[in-house]
Protein backbone atom coordinates (compact mmCIF):
# COMPACT_ATOMS: atom_id res chain seq x y z
CA UNK A 1 0.00 0.00 0.00
CA UNK A 2 1.95 3.26 -1.20
CA UNK A 3 1.75 6.03 1.48
CA UNK A 4 -0.46 9.37 1.04
CA UNK A 5 0.35 12.35 -1.11
CA UNK A 6 1.29 15.47 0.96
CA UNK A 7 -1.50 17.56 0.51
CA UNK A 8 -1.68 21.33 1.61
CA UNK A 9 -5.53 22.87 1.22
CA UNK A 10 -5.62 26.70 -0.19
CA UNK A 11 -7.35 29.50 -1.08
CA UNK A 12 -6.29 31.92 -3.55
CA UNK A 13 -6.97 35.55 -3.95
CA UNK A 14 -7.57 36.87 -7.40
CA UNK A 15 -8.32 40.89 -8.23
CA UNK A 16 -10.24 42.58 -10.90
CA UNK A 17 -9.12 45.84 -12.36
CA UNK A 18 -12.38 47.79 -13.49
CA UNK A 19 -11.42 49.72 -17.12
CA UNK A 20 -7.51 49.63 -16.02
CA UNK A 21 -7.16 50.85 -19.67
CA UNK A 22 -9.09 52.18 -22.88
CA UNK A 23 -8.28 49.25 -24.50
CA UNK A 24 -9.54 46.63 -21.58
CA UNK A 25 -12.87 46.59 -19.49
CA UNK A 26 -11.34 43.93 -17.07
CA UNK A 27 -7.53 43.14 -16.27
CA UNK A 28 -7.62 39.87 -13.40
CA UNK A 29 -4.88 39.10 -12.36
CA UNK A 30 -3.20 36.82 -9.17
CA UNK A 31 -2.83 38.94 -5.64
CA UNK A 32 -1.87 35.96 -2.99
CA UNK A 33 -2.24 32.24 -2.15
CA UNK A 34 -2.69 31.48 1.76
CA UNK A 35 -2.99 28.21 3.43
CA UNK A 36 -6.85 27.15 4.14
CA UNK A 37 -7.68 25.79 7.04
CA UNK A 38 -11.40 25.78 6.64
CA UNK A 39 -11.57 29.22 8.40
CA UNK A 40 -13.05 30.74 5.19
CA UNK A 41 -15.65 27.90 4.24
CA UNK A 42 -16.89 26.63 0.76
CA UNK A 43 -17.98 29.82 -1.43
CA UNK A 44 -15.56 32.05 -2.96
CA UNK A 45 -15.62 35.45 -0.76
CA UNK A 46 -15.68 39.05 -1.60
CA UNK A 47 -12.82 40.35 -0.04
CA UNK A 48 -12.42 44.29 -1.23
CA UNK A 49 -15.01 46.13 -3.95
CA UNK A 50 -14.50 49.72 -4.20
CA UNK A 51 -16.21 49.95 -7.60
CA UNK A 52 -12.33 50.12 -9.24
CA UNK A 53 -10.68 47.00 -7.87
CA UNK A 54 -12.82 44.03 -6.60
CA UNK A 55 -10.60 41.38 -4.77
CA UNK A 56 -12.27 37.63 -4.35
CA UNK A 57 -10.99 34.76 -2.40
CA UNK A 58 -11.72 31.33 -3.64
CA UNK A 59 -11.26 28.55 -0.95
CA UNK A 60 -10.98 24.80 -0.96
CA UNK A 61 -8.16 24.04 -3.47
CA UNK A 62 -5.83 20.82 -2.73
CA UNK A 63 -2.18 20.57 -3.69
CA UNK A 64 -0.92 17.02 -3.51
CA UNK A 65 2.39 16.51 -4.16
CA UNK A 66 3.75 14.12 -6.68
CA UNK A 67 7.19 11.91 -7.17
CA UNK A 68 6.81 12.26 -10.71
CA UNK A 69 7.02 16.38 -10.59
CA UNK A 70 9.81 16.36 -8.15
CA UNK A 71 11.86 17.73 -10.90
CA UNK A 72 9.73 20.46 -11.23
CA UNK A 73 9.70 21.10 -7.55
CA UNK A 74 13.73 21.41 -7.49
CA UNK A 75 13.40 23.85 -10.57
CA UNK A 76 10.90 26.05 -8.64
CA UNK A 77 12.82 25.33 -5.42
CA UNK A 78 16.37 26.43 -7.42
CA UNK A 79 14.89 28.93 -9.20
CA UNK A 80 16.15 32.01 -6.66
CA UNK A 81 12.33 32.72 -5.75
CA UNK A 82 10.02 30.01 -5.34
CA UNK A 83 6.58 30.69 -6.48
CA UNK A 84 3.07 29.73 -6.52
CA UNK A 85 1.50 29.06 -9.61
CA UNK A 86 -2.17 29.19 -10.32
CA UNK A 87 -4.26 28.13 -13.30
CA UNK A 88 -7.21 30.46 -13.85
CA UNK A 89 -9.69 31.19 -16.19
CA UNK A 90 -12.11 34.32 -17.34
CA UNK A 91 -15.91 32.82 -17.21
CA UNK A 92 -17.18 32.55 -20.21
CA UNK A 93 -20.66 33.22 -19.61
CA UNK A 94 -19.54 36.43 -17.40
CA UNK A 95 -15.65 38.03 -18.91
CA UNK A 96 -15.73 39.95 -15.54
CA UNK A 97 -15.28 37.29 -13.38
CA UNK A 98 -11.79 34.93 -13.26
CA UNK A 99 -11.90 31.64 -11.73
CA UNK A 100 -8.66 30.48 -10.52
CA UNK A 101 -8.82 26.42 -11.28
CA UNK A 102 -5.72 24.70 -10.07
CA UNK A 103 -2.60 25.23 -8.22
CA UNK A 104 0.57 23.68 -8.05
CA UNK A 105 4.40 23.77 -6.80
CA UNK A 106 5.89 22.30 -10.32
CA UNK A 107 7.48 24.68 -12.18
CA UNK A 108 7.25 21.95 -15.27
CA UNK A 109 3.48 21.37 -14.56
CA UNK A 110 3.15 25.44 -15.23
CA UNK A 111 5.19 25.25 -18.26
CA UNK A 112 2.76 22.45 -19.66
CA UNK A 113 -0.26 24.62 -18.82
CA UNK A 114 1.71 27.56 -20.90
CA UNK A 115 2.40 25.21 -23.35
CA UNK A 116 -1.68 24.43 -23.55
CA UNK A 117 -2.53 28.08 -23.80
CA UNK A 118 -3.86 28.76 -20.31
CA UNK A 119 -3.30 31.18 -18.26
CA UNK A 120 -0.64 30.97 -15.27
CA UNK A 121 0.13 33.59 -12.96
CA UNK A 122 2.41 33.08 -9.65
CA UNK A 123 3.08 34.94 -6.66
CA UNK A 124 5.76 34.13 -4.10
CA UNK A 125 6.16 30.88 -1.79
CA UNK A 126 6.43 31.91 1.87
CA UNK A 127 10.22 30.61 3.63
CA UNK A 128 7.48 27.69 5.71
CA UNK A 129 6.41 26.21 2.66
CA UNK A 130 9.51 26.31 1.03
CA UNK A 131 11.21 24.65 3.39
CA UNK A 132 7.79 21.90 3.80
CA UNK A 133 8.78 21.85 -0.36
CA UNK A 134 12.35 21.39 0.05
CA UNK A 135 11.77 18.27 2.39
CA UNK A 136 9.92 16.70 0.09
CA UNK A 137 12.22 17.41 -3.38
CA UNK A 138 14.87 16.50 -1.37
CA UNK A 139 13.14 12.81 -0.03
CA UNK A 140 12.29 12.90 -3.87
CA UNK A 141 14.10 14.57 -6.80
CA UNK A 142 16.80 12.76 -8.22
CA UNK A 143 18.70 14.35 -10.67
CA UNK A 144 19.34 11.94 -13.94
CA UNK A 145 23.61 10.96 -14.19
CA UNK A 146 25.41 13.24 -16.74
CA UNK A 147 26.24 11.47 -19.81
CA UNK A 148 29.56 11.59 -20.47
CA UNK A 149 29.59 12.79 -24.15
CA UNK A 150 32.27 10.94 -26.71
CA UNK A 151 34.95 12.99 -28.54
CA UNK A 152 34.56 12.96 -31.97
CA UNK A 153 38.01 11.60 -32.48
CA UNK A 154 36.94 8.27 -30.26
CA UNK A 155 33.93 7.92 -32.40
CA UNK A 156 33.77 5.82 -35.77
CA UNK A 157 33.32 8.20 -39.16
CA UNK A 158 30.25 6.65 -39.85
CA UNK A 159 28.88 8.05 -36.54
CA UNK A 160 30.69 11.57 -36.68
CA UNK A 161 28.85 14.55 -36.66
CA UNK A 162 29.03 15.83 -40.79
CA UNK A 163 29.69 19.72 -40.99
Amino acid sequence: MSSPLPTLRVAVVMARDTQPNRWEDWRHSLVDVLVDEGQWGEQPLVLRDDGRQRQMLYPGFTLSLHRDEAEGYHLNLSSGSPVWFVMWRPREEDPSEAQPEFVTLSYNEAGRLLDAQERVDNCPLPAELCAWLQAYTDEHYKPEPKKRKRPVSFQAPDQRPQS
